[in-house]
């Protein structure tokens, strides 16, 4: 059995991955400040420490105690709107707080690191579908800082033998049975809509209905949160350090999510177009051949209506999100 730490394991992604892992029979530890995760979004079987990666002392004292053959990192700010009026707060903790878990790892003997990466690095796409080694050029300090990581993690593996992947999401979404998406503020489109058709919001904003795409608004790859988790335990035997792109594949639009979404729920979203958000690219889809190939990744939720119901039936058990 490999022990796994989960350093943010109580936010939303994280989450789904230590369930994912206890189901696979793998010994989970969960570090996690709270501070923008829940304490009941950790999975019961699994062990948790409340501390902060800042902290340099304390995830030090749990990687020697505990010797862990991997670590998994989602432990990020990301809020690409509060990157661009705070870049320290996403700098101190994305970068800095980053080096004190590599360097916990280092001093614990731990040699496996997956981290949760961003398609933020790419910045505006030169191409579409985007490849691993299509240029990286950051439009926000989010995106910068987990680019500034993934160089990191190269030197890490160069100089102290530490083997990584480094994960690039597209946009998660969905839910599992027991975890679900519980951001606040919420900024992610599919429990936006969800939220306005159950009253919550008064109305979904969408912005830009002028872009060059078929129905003039925004394309992204939206990704499950349990295909991002079954890549994550693949990471873990990856035959070779480096980056990998998780996505579907399949662009859809704002307007075919809000589509999906009425078509799942039964009900209509009330929207109302808004100006363009400064940096939003028009497409943003993934190539994913590397992971599907190298990992043997086989993503099971490849539909819109899959994803949305998933994420349905969890805000319909937790209305208010998690309690605490």
């Amino acid at each position: 059995m490999k022990k796994v730490l989960v350093a943010g394991g109580a936010g939303y992604i994280g989450s789904a991955c230590t369930e994912y892992l206890l189901d696979h029979g793998y010994d989970v530890t969960v570090f996690d400040g709270l501070i923008t995760g829940h304490r009941e979004a950790v999975d019961p079987r699994a062990r948790f420490v409340l501390g902060n990666l800042a902290d340099r002392e304390a995830i030090k004292k749990v990687c020697r105690d505990e010797q862990f053959d991997a670590i998994m990192h989602f432990a990020a700010f990301s809020l690409v709107g509060e990157s661009m009026r705070d870049p320290s707060k996403y700098f101190r903790n994305n970068v800095a707080a980053g080096i004190n878990l590599l360097d916990a790892a280092v001093e614990g003997g731990v040699k496996n690191f997956v981290f949760s990466s961003t398609a933020a690095t790419f910045g505006q796409p030169e191409s579409v579908p985007i490849r691993e080694d299509d240029r990286q050029l950051p439009i926000n300090p989010y995106g910068e800082s987990k680019l500034c990581f993934e160089k990191i993690l190269h030197w890490y593996h160069e100089i102290h033998g530490i083997n990584y992947a480094a994960l690039r999401y597209f946009n998660a979404a969905g839910a599992t049975e027991k975890y679900g998406e519980d951001h606040r503020p919420e900024s992610h489109l599919i429990p936006l809509i969800l939220q306005t058709i159950r009253g919550k919001r008064e109305k979904l904003m969408l912005y830009g209905d002028d872009y060059d795409t078929p129905d003039g608004s925004c394309i992204r790859d939206y990704i499950h949160i349990l295909d991002l988790a079954q890549a994550h335990e693949l990471a873990l035997s990856a035959p070779e350090s480096g980056h990998y792109n998780l996505g579907t594949g399949n662009g859809l639009s704002v307007l075919e999510i809000i589509k999906a979404a009425e078509h799942v729920t039964g009900k209509k979203v009330n929207y109302e177009i808004a100006p363009r958000r400064p940096g939003d690219p028009a497409r943003l889809i993934a190539c994913s051949e590397r992971a599907r190939k190298m990992l043997n990744w086989k993503p099971q939720f490849e539909s819109a209506e899959k994803i949305i119901e998933s994420a349905w039936k969890w805000q319909l058990k937790h209305p208010d999100g998690y309690k605490n």
